[in-house]
C-alpha cells in the first residue's frame, strides 16, 4: 500500500499516529507549524524535533512536493515560475510586485478543460486536478520569494492554470489552510477566485458564505459571441450564469467582479457593450476591462485605444463601475491567458 503523505493527516489523526510510536501529544502542534506556518515538508529541517521522531516521521510518510525548475523575470518585475510536481506534471505560478508587496497567482489544475479560445492554457491540454497540499504549496513559494527581496506577501488569486470550480473541494481546502490562524492566517478579503462561469460551483460558495472575492470571466454578454469564445458557455448559457450570480448576490451580499477581456472587432463593438450593460442590471457589479495578451495561433488582436475607451465610456454612462486593468508580465507569457505548463528558461 502506497504510504500517505504526512500533509493528509488530520490533526487527529496526526496525534493518533505521534501517540502509537510513544510521542507526546505536543509534537503534533510543532509538526502542524513546520508544515503549514513554514511550509517545511522536509522532516531533517524541523529542528525542535528529536532526531528518533524525525528519523520515524522519514520512515513513515514521503516526502511530496514540487520543485521550481524554472524562474523567470519579466521587465516590469513581473516573476513566474515553473514547478514541476512529484508525477511530473508542470504546473506555473505567477509573482506580481506592486511596491514591497507580492500578489501569487496560483493554479488549481495542471492544464485545463474549458479550451478558451484565447487561452493558451486550455490549447496545452489538461492533466489533473490539483491537490490542496500542491495549491498551498505554490503560495509558500511566492511567499518565501517574496520575502527573499524585502516584499511581503499581500494577496493570492486563483487565477493561474485551470478552472478553481472544477476543482472546488481541494480549492477551499487550501483556502482553509491559507486562513486558518494555524496555517498562514491571510485575510480571506486577501483572497479572490476566478472562474469561467460554472453556475453550479457559483451557488455552491454562495451556499458556504464564502469570505473571499469572486472574479467572473465573462468577455461577452452575447451567447452567440460567448460560445464562440468560451465553449462552456454551451453548457452554461448567460441566462444560467446570471441567475447563479444573482443567488450569488443575495446569499453573501458580496458585489462579484466580471472580467472582460477586449478582442478587436469580436465583443468590443457598441452592441456588445449595449449586452455587456443589460446583463449586468440584474446585480451590482464591478467589471474589470482586461488587455488581450497575444497567444501563438490564437486569431484575435487587441481592441485599439479609441475603441477600449469608447466601450468603458459607454459602461460609465449606464454607472456601472468599471475599472482597465493594465497586463504584467506579458514579456515572459506570465500573462493572463498565457501559462501554458512548459518547462521555461531558468
Amino acid at each position: 500500500m502506497e504510504k500517505r503523505d504526512i500533509r493528509e493527516l488530520s490533526p487527529a489523526e496526526l496525534s493518533a499516529f505521534l501517540q502509537s510510536i510513544g510521542e507526546k501529544p505536543f509534537r503534533a502542534k510543532q509538526i502542524e507549524r513546520w508544515l503549514w506556518q513554514k511550509g517545511v515538508t522536509r522532516f531533517e529541517e524541523m529542528r525542535d524535533l528529536p532526531a528518533s521522531t524525525r528519523a520515524r516521521l522519514q520512515e513513515c510518510f514521503p516526502a511530496r512536493a514540487g520543485e521550481i525548475t524554472a524562474a523567470r523575470e519579466g521587465r516590469d518585475g513581473t516573476g513566474k515560475l515553473g514547478v514541476t510536481l512529484p508525477d511530473g506534471s508542470v504546473i506555473e505560478t505567477v509573482l506580481i510586485p506592486s511596491g514591497k508587496r507580492v500578489t501569487a497567482c496560483v493554479s488549481t489544475q495542471a492544464g485545463c478543460q474549458l479550451r478558451c479560445a484565447f487561452c493558451a492554457t486550455g490549447a496545452a491540454g489538461f492533466t489533473r486536478d490539483l491537490d490542496a497540499r500542491e495549491i498551498f504549496d505554490q503560495v509558500m513559494m511566492a511567499k518565501r520569494r517574496a520575502e527573499a527581496r524585502g516584499a511581503r506577501l499581500s494577496n493570492v488569486v486563483f487565477m493561474g492554470m485551470g478552472e478553481p470550480l472544477l476543482n472546488l473541494d481541494n480549492v477551499l481546502a487550501a483556502v482553509d489552510r491559507l486562513t486558518s490562524p494555524a496555517g498562514l492566517a491571510i485575510s480571506p478579503a486577501r483572497l479572490t477566485l476566478s472562474t469561467a462561469g460554472i453556475p453550479g460551483g457559483i451557488r455552491r460558495l454562495a451556499d458556504e458564505k464564502a469570505r473571499f472575492h469572486l472574479a467572473i470571466s465573462l468577455h461577452s454578454a452575447v451567447n452567440a459571441t460567448r460560445d464562440r469564445l468560451m465553449p462552456v458557455n454551451k453548457a452554461y448559457p448567460l441566462d444560467r450564469l446570471a441567475d447563479a450570480i444573482a443567488y450569488f448576490v443575495e446569499k453573501t451580499g458580496t458585489r462579484p467582479t466580471l472580467e472582460y477581456l477586449l478582442l478587436e472587432d469580436i465583443n468590443d463593438t457598441p452592441e456588445e457593450a449595449r449586452a455587456l450593460a443589460l446583463f449586468c442590471r440584474r446585480f451590482p457589479v464591478k467589471i474589470n476591462i482586461l488587455e488581450y495578451n497575444p497567444v501563438a495561433g490564437a486569431p484575435y488582436g487587441p481592441t485599439p485605444a479609441g475603441t477600449r475607451d469608447r466601450f468603458i465610456r459607454f459602461l460609465e454612462s449606464k454607472n456601472m463601475v468599471v475599472n482597465a486593468r493594465r497586463s504584467r508580465g506579458a514579456d515572459i507569457a506570465a500573462a493572463c491567458g498565457q501559462l501554458a505548463n512548459k518547462r521555461g528558461e531558468r
